[in-house]
């Protein structure tokens, strides 16, 4: 049932003193909370005018009770809506809580003689709408947040994917708390089927229980993920496995920021078109792993990578690791065979070998390192 109207003298008596009871709250703000107490002049100056403004509502409210969800949605708009980006829930109803505690500590000196537990019955019911408008008024600009985050992650998904990386992209990525985030690396796979948003709110789920910072989009048929603050990106893409399409995931180099992620990007995106040369690759794969695959779909940059990081170190070494390399992979991976083709002791091909390894990181005798030293060997005779 709404409360019984005080009489109209005790209104008047609240009424007048409604400026006075603002005031009183947001000196007890300023002076059991810490954070109000740091807040610029301005944000606590409109905080007293939503506390005078809820307390003018209260006696309008006690006037007419059925109104209450239009005069405690109206308490609100006394403030500007970026307040409540600046004060969070939590703080919100702590300061609802100071001025209903100012208000009700001075029922006495408004309240007609009898009356009191009335109008403390009432600042208890008065406090609940307040509650409730609060809790509407924070989800609607969670919702507002969360919709122009999506379209800022979507916008810095597409810079990545270009290579258009300018100075908006950092300001995009600083609205969105990614300025400073390091290391970063980008991941892309196939999309399931589904709205993007679903498939973006499902996937930032996923990615809250390992605590793995994200960015998405959902570009086409394609889903692409930005990892942040992830030393190991093979680990981190894991836990989000289940929330790409049926398909090969490829995951870019790590680098230091959001800044040098293109580079990220630009190797993921050629090695997810390049992994249908290899069936059996692993799910998630490195870009660095299907650099032979690259290669041959005419990928400039894999190209590239094969002649100075693996074919220029051997060649530096001596003809000899190069001739080696070559016995091996056409007598099919036989150390007897290699020796007897070289004139060579077979311990003598093994020490080359593990030279070979030591010198370009890969590995003769693992069928994937092979055949990438071999397209190495061809790339970097081809430039002579």
């Amino acid at each position: 049932m709404p409360p019984t109207p005080p009489p109209a003298a005790t209104l008047r008596r609240l009424e007048r003193a409604s400026g006075a009871l603002a005031t009183q709250s947001v000196a007890r703000m300023d002076e059991v909370l810490p954070w109000f107490r740091s807040m610029p002049a301005d944000q606590r100056s409109w905080v007293t005018l939503i506390a005078q403004a809820g307390i003018g509502s209260f006696v309008e409210w006690l006037r007419s009770p059925g109104d209450a969800p239009r005069l405690t949605s109206e308490v609100f708009r006394a403030g500007p809506q970026e307040l409540a980006r600046s004060v969070s829930l939590k703080q919100a109803v702590e300061l609802v809580r100071i001025t209903v505690e100012v208000v009700e500590e001075r029922v006495e000196s408004f309240a007609a003689p009898g009356e009191e537990m009335v109008l403390r019955e009432a600042i208890l019911r008065y406090s609940r709408e307040i509650a409730f408008a609060a809790a509407q008024v924070y989800a609607g600009v969670a919702e507002m947040r969360g919709a122009w985050d999506a379209r800022l992650e979507a916008l810095v998904v597409d810079v990545l994917l270009r290579g258009d990386f300018d100075e908006t992209l950092l300001s995009r990525a600083s609205a969105l708390g990614w300025a400073a985030m390091t290391p970063v690396a980008v991941v892309i796979g196939p999309a399931p089927a589904g709205h993007p948003e679903q498939i973006l709110d499902a996937l930032q789920r996923a990615a809250r229980h390992p605590g793995v910072d994200v960015l998405a989009g959902v570009p086409g048929d394609r889903l692409v993920v930005v990892l942040g603050g992830v030393a190991d990106a093979v680990a981190g893409t894991r836990p989000l496995l289940p929330e790409f399409g049926a398909g090969p995931v490829v995951v870019g180099p790590t680098v230091a920021d959001l800044g040098a992620a293109g580079a990220s990007a630009r190797a993921a995106l050629a090695g997810i078109r390049a992994a249908v040369g290899w069936p059996a690759a692993p799910r998630p794969v490195l870009a660095a792993d299907l650099l032979p695959e690259r290669a041959l779909s005419g990928d400039d940059e894999a190209r590239r990578t094969l002649v100075d990081d693996v074919y220029r170190p051997l060649a530096e070494a001596g003809s000899a690791l190069l001739d080696t390399v070559t016995a091996y992979a056409e007598s099919g991976g036989t150390l007897e065979s290699t020796a007897r083709a070289l004139f060579v002791h077979p311990n003598t091909v093994r020490y080359r070998l593990r030279r070979v390894a030591e010198v370009c990181g890969r590995t003769p005798s693992d069928p994937r390192d092979l055949l990438t030293l071999q397209l190495a060997l061809v790339l970097g005779r081809l430039e002579g």
